[in-house]
């Protein structure tokens, strides 16, 4: 079974979309691409609050 969780590894400032590309399988470069465009073009608030919100909600992965 698959779960989200936060990157240790590939992570630029919190993990999450590095966590998110590690659980689509997906280039994380691509999803912060996309994500800083989308970010920009709703003005901030939506996007920038939902990412603060996930940091709470989804764990660090785990030590192996």
């Amino acid at each position: 079974m698959k779960r989200l969780y936060r990157s240790k590894n590939n992570r630029t400032f919190l993990g999450i979309l590095g966590g998110l590309g590690d659980y689509w399988e997906m280039d994380a470069t691509l999803l912060r691409v996309i994500f800083v465009f989308l970010l920009l073009a709703t003005g901030i608030f939506p996007f920038g609050i939902a990412y603060l919100i996930t940091y709470f909600i989804v764990p660090l992965k785990p030590e192996a």
